[in-house]
């Protein structure tokens, strides 16, 4: 398996496991995102990456509805993802990014997967779940902050960082960063 297949399976495992919890009056529960449900971080993630991938040419079908039933559409479109991403080709794709060269893996993992991993902290809170964040995945959250830059505050990204306490666990110091109270 490449590595942005790998990456994609072993974020989207728990990410799906939380999904399939979430009681179906969880779904309007307002997220950390502002104007958000966690059903509509479910569908930022769908979009973004149906988007992405269907920007350099993977075919991923008919779009699932998340309006339905959330946790199915991301079961279904993660498999199609999968698919995608085991295919060496797409992943090996070049393309002009925002930060320069890059390939559609190496942009999957950076941003895609790293959004996978903050989002799923994001639907957690919302319906008062843990989103069990391990130490690998705190690493990917603080190493895409710093590589993003400037960038990371730009409108529509994450907004500006919180203060947070000098005392205050890694996990919320990670988060703050990105703009979310822990």
């Amino acid at each position: 398996m490449n590595a942005p297949a790998a990456s994609f399976a072993a974020t989207d495992r728990p990410l799906t496991a939380l999904l399939d919890t979430v009681p179906p009056a969880g779904w309007a529960a307002p997220s950390p995102c502002e104007g958000w449900t966690a059903a509509d971080v479910v569908g930022h993630l769908l979009q973004t990456q149906r988007d992405f991938l269907t920007t350099h040419g993977v075919d991923l079908g008919t779009a699932p509805d998340v309006a339905a039933d959330p946790a199915a559409a991301w079961r279904a479109h993660a498999q199609r993802v999968a698919a995608a991403l085991a295919d060496d080709a797409v992943p090996a794709r070049e393309f002009d990014g925002f930060f320069g060269p890059t390939t559609v893996g190496a942009a999957f993992e950076q941003f895609y997967v790293w959004d996978m991993v903050v989002h799923r902290w994001d639907v957690a809170r919302a319906v008062g779940a843990d989103p069990g964040l391990t130490d690998a995945e705190l690493d990917r959250i603080e190493a895409g902050a710093d590589s993003f830059g400037p960038a990371l505050h730009m409108d529509g990204i994450c907004r500006p960082a919180v203060e947070v306490p000098a005392d205050a666990d890694r996990q919320t110091r990670a988060l703050a960063r990105l703009g979310r109270a822990a």
